[in-house]
């Protein structure tokens, strides 16, 4: 069942990844991840007000933790780390190619696995380790290819943009695990819904201090804000993804690991949609990557699975 909602999760990550290429073409960024996080504020806030009066009951799928102060701070920390990995990658998809931010977003999987390591004294097996080593191989490979449409991965400020916003998002993930495991196994033992719900509103907060400081003073001077209709189809995917991706971690047996790398599967959905859509250049070159970056995913699953 799990494994079900992990591929259900990645497809609804790959139209988010769509959605927000689509929404930022020739449009102000700071705006647009503004309204994501308000329209993502706004479909979980009933949530939160019908759990807290007692019209969704604590045994629904639905229901929503209140909480105090005393949890609520590990939300907001959450908050602070997948907004700026949002800000780095909105930023990176805007500059450069789909077909190149996909695959880069990729080796996510192999960030968890290292941080995994480092953090919780975690050992990597054989296939796993070989994993590694072939995404880090495609990622020089897609440096190859980059080259031919003019992005030098060395000197490109967008290649790094992107790069921060996979670290950040892979310190989120294992900050996911660490706040949704029991105290048992010391962890917090946040319930899943209060997690997603409450961290896009503090976002949402954050991210309107954001526009008043920093974008609005000057924003006659920066690229101009138009509406798209692709802005809410952006929240609508990712609280989507998001939804299921935390109901998947939430079920027993669950590994964030394989789970992890089945949500990079996203790649294939942006890689597809950015060849047919955008009309994107070079796909052979990227396409012979794009099968690294899958290679290296399967054998971190068997690595993680069956423990060789």
């Amino acid at each position: 069942m799990w494994l079900l909602l992990a591929f259900s999760s990645a497809i609804l990550l790959g139209f988010y990844d769509v959605s927000k290429k689509k929404s930022l073409r020739d449009n102000a960024v700071i705006p647009v991840l503004f309204l994501n996080t308000l329209f993502s504020s706004l479909i979980f806030l009933p949530f939160i007000v019908l759990s807290s009066n007692g019209w969704i009951e604590d045994t629904s799928l639905f229901y929503t933790h209140s909480y105090d102060w005393t949890q609520h701070k590990y939300i907001v920390l959450k908050s602070l780390i997948v907004l700026s990995s949002w800000i780095f990658g909105y930023f990176g998809i805007k500059h450069l190619p789909i077909t190149i931010v996909g695959p880069i977003n990729a080796t996510r999987p192999m960030m968890v696995l290292i941080g995994a390591l480092i953090i919780f004294s975690e050992h990597l097996t054989l296939f796993q380790w070989l994993g590694v080593l072939t995404a880090i191989f495609s990622f020089f490979y897609l440096s190859h290819s980059g080259k031919k449409e003019g992005i030098d991965f060395k000197h490109d400020k967008w290649i790094v943009f992107v790069v921060l916003s996979n670290v950040l998002g892979a310190l989120s993930g294992l900050y996911d695990k660490y706040l949704m495991a029991s105290p048992s196994t010391g962890g917090i033992g946040l319930d899943k819904m209060a997690v997603q719900s409450w961290y896009n509103i503090y976002q949402c907060f954050l991210m309107a201090t954001m526009l008043m400081l920093l974008w609005w003073p000057t924003h006659k001077k920066t690229t101009p804000f138009h509406w798209d209709w692709w802005i809410i189809l952006i929240s609508v995917f990712l609280s989507a993804a998001d939804f299921v991706y935390f109901y998947c971690l939430s079920l027993d047996g669950s590994m964030i690991s394989i789970v992890s790398m089945i949500r990079r599967g996203s790649v294939v959905v942006s890689f597809l949609v950015g060849a047919m859509v955008f009309k994107e250049k070079n796909l052979k070159s990227k396409a012979i990557d794009l099968s690294l970056v899958i290679l290296s995913m399967i054998l971190l699953y068997i690595g993680s699975k069956y423990g060789i």
